[in-house]
């Protein structure tokens, strides 16, 4: 086992890895950028060290200097939370030519799962079920025009090296489709630096699921159930929840199998997320993460299991900890992210925290990295807060987080909490009974 673990991450993440280090015995570092000195996984790591100033490539992304960090203070492995460099082959191998461990999947398999058209190809060849589309990149909108031909309108244009929904278009007929194309090439282009795109089958109403995996690296894998991340604004999930409402025992021992089965044949090791859309019992592969997710504490929650932990004894050699036949869920958690965005046009909001206050009680777990008088920097991502309950069923959930939301104090700032109470109180939410493009639809008459 590790003696120092170097967490390249800031925020609710950092902390996260940081208690399951203390539980575990294990030092901790944390590196910061010069925005985050005052930041509250600096002061709660064992140690800490400053690695650039505050634009992120010059800090949380500057490979060499977390590479040094660790030198300095002696790590012997770095645990890359999610975002920044959690899913970038390249660093995972400069870490181990270092002589250093990355606690998380080989490089390899990052970098197969990285490239959307390499990782479709992979999954269908694993057995996991994929969205009808293009074998492989478009090159022009006449071959465009022929795959969406064969596969039927609506499609989807979606760039090979995509995320966040950029490098996306909606094309509903063939006099839509060469706009649609051009505007998603420049897209990826702009964002990505790969212009590269492909076409799929374009679901009218399906829902967001997607399974956790666990591998040991040494061909033994399990599933952890599915999340259910259908509540989206421009493809960025909003709340999640598990087990799904509409998932079936059956469906997820299905899907559940195939995963964990194609996750062991790969050799896969550590937390991985495999993505799906479904519709109408059936399920097809959109992409898969080689990282801990954002989400990862509803999942925590029915099957309690530390997935950090976890993740932390495979990357060190030893064996996964439990078996398929040891996990079983108990009741359900629902996740609301918590950002630092003005509604109703969900504008970015930094400033200091004049008075902050996290909810407690049975089954609520506040994840959060604020205190009062932190000034939260306007140069990174605007999460700011995790708030996760868990119940006995789906109503004690809701109603634990209707309460929960009620309690948490966040001054000086603006928040989506309102957002979160509002939805609550829809027919739709308390059913269930949503998809992916639920609440863009919702959001267009809403008023806050």
């Amino acid at each position: 086992m590790f003696d120092k673990i170097l967490i390249a991450n800031r925020g609710e993440i950092a902390l996260r890895v940081i208690r399951a280090c203390r539980e575990m015995g294990i030092a901790s570092v944390a590196v910061h950028s010069t925005a985050d000195s005052d930041a509250m996984h600096v002061r709660m790591a064992d140690e800490s060290i400053c690695i650039g100033p505050a634009p992120s490539p010059a800090s949380y992304l500057n490979m060499p200097a977390i590479v040094s960090a660790c030198e300095i203070t002696g790590a012997q492995a770095i645990h890359p939370g999610y975002g920044f460099l959690s899913e970038n082959a390249q660093f995972v191998q400069m870490v181990e030519d270092h002589g250093l461990t990355f606690i998380g999947p080989r490089a390899e398999h990052i970098r197969i799962m990285g490239d959307k058209i390499t990782a479709k190809e992979t999954a269908q060849s694993l057995g996991i079920p994929v969205v009808p589309g293009s074998d492989g990149g478009v090159p022009d909108v006449e071959t465009a025009r022929r795959v969406a031909a064969e596969i039927g309108y609506p499609v989807i244009i979606k760039a090979t090296a995509g995320g966040g929904g950029r490098g996306m278009k909606v094309a509903r007929d063939d006099a839509a489709l060469e706009v649609a194309f051009r505007t998603a090439r420049a897209e990826a282009k702009a964002a990505f630096g790969n212009d590269e795109v492909y076409l799929e089958k374009y679901l009218q109403r399906p829902r967001h699921i997607e399974i956790q995996v666990f591998g040991d690296g040494k061909g033994a894998a399990v599933h952890l159930g599915e999340r259910d991340c259908s509540l989206q604004r421009r493809h960025q999930k909003v709340l999640e929840e598990a087990p799904g409402p509409t998932i079936t025992p059956e469906e997820r021992t299905r899907i559940g199998t195939i995963c964990a089965e194609a996750m062991a044949k790969l050799g896969y090791a550590g937390a991985g997320t495999i993505e799906f859309l479904y519709e109408d019992g059936e399920f097809y592969f959109i992409e898969m993460n080689t990282r801990l997710q954002v989400e990862h504490p509803v999942t925590e929650a029915i099957y309690g299991v530390d997935l950090v932990r976890e993740q932390i004894r495979v990357a060190s050699g030893q064996p996964l900890s439990f078996a398929q036949g040891d996990l079983s869920i108990r009741g359900h958690a629902i996740e609301a992210r918590i950002n630092a965005e003005r509604l109703p046009n969900f504008a970015p909001c930094p400033g200091r925290i004049t008075q902050y206050h996290a909810p407690g009680g049975l089954g609520v777990r506040m994840d959060s990295a604020l205190y009062d008088g932190y000034a939260i920097p306007p140069n990174y991502d605007s999460l700011i807060g995790k708030l996760i309950v868990h119940g006995r069923d789906r109503d004690e959930a809701l109603a634990r987080l209707n309460r929960a939301l009620g309690e948490l104090i966040v001054d000086g700032v603006d928040t989506t909490i309102p957002l979160f109470r509002r939805l609550l109180q829809d027919p739709d939410i308390q059913r269930g009974d949503y998809s992916i493009h639920w609440l863009e639809k919702w959001l267009e008459t809403a008023e806050f």
